[in-house]
């Protein structure tokens, strides 16, 4: 619920009524809220297993409040940041978002499920990166830390941004693939187990010839 309640927040962070002003805050107040939900999502499934409070309500919002936060994140950064989230990547993003969603309602009608890969939450980490960075790099182009040292350590933010931007679009595109592989292998294995038992029954009511 609070991720869900935390995406009209973001908009609101990243639109041109955003209630901070100062030079810089709006782009951190955004990315720590960002942070700080996408923490929940790792945090409430951990919470959820540990104390045995699986619901069917939690199985319906947590997915739901990712489709949003992403969904959200993705679409205001367009118009944010355009520089670094050209509109194609954010069809792109969403459409697999929905396309995975679509694949996992199938699944839950057929009464199989298909666990998350590496690759998937490989996706998941780079997805954080890459909103994060993007939203800083609305106000950043580098940062200077410790200047104090042989003239400081340069952290580019907008080459990575960039690079975390066109690098979760690959692996979003790999993992929905990785998805589809490991759904269609089910669907199949549940297909053919149910052709097995129309034919097993059909056998069993077709009559005999006395002799």
């Amino acid at each position: 619920m609070s991720r869900i309640a935390s995406v009209p927040l973001l908009i609101w962070f990243l639109s041109p009524h955003s209630p901070i002003h100062a030079p810089g805050e709006q782009e951190l107040a955004a990315s720590a809220l960002f942070i700080s939900a996408s923490i929940t999502d790792g945090l409430d499934g951990y919470l959820a297993r540990k104390r045995g409070q699986i619901t069917t309500l939690g199985m319906l919002l947590d997915p739901l409040a990712d489709k949003l936060m992403v969904t959200a994140a993705y679409i205001i950064l367009v118009a944010y940041n355009p520089r670094i989230v050209p509109p194609w990547i954010a069809v792109l993003i969403i459409g697999r978002e929905f396309l995975v969603s679509g694949l996992r309602s199938i699944a839950a009608s057929e009464g199989f499920t298909i666990d998350a890969s590496e690759i998937g939450k490989l996706k998941t980490v780079i997805q954080i990166v890459s909103v994060v960075a993007a939203i800083l790099a609305h106000r950043w182009d580098y940062w200077l830390w410790f200047p104090q040292f042989h003239g400081g350590f340069i952290v580019g933010v907008h080459f990575i941004a960039v690079a975390a931007i066109y690098w979760m679009t690959c692996v979003s595109v790999i993992s929905a693939a990785d998805y589809f592989v490991g759904f269609w292998k089910k669907i199949d294995h549940v297909s053919e187990r149910a052709r097995t038992r129309r034919s097993a029954v059909l056998s069993r009511n077709v009559p005999r010839a006395h002799s």
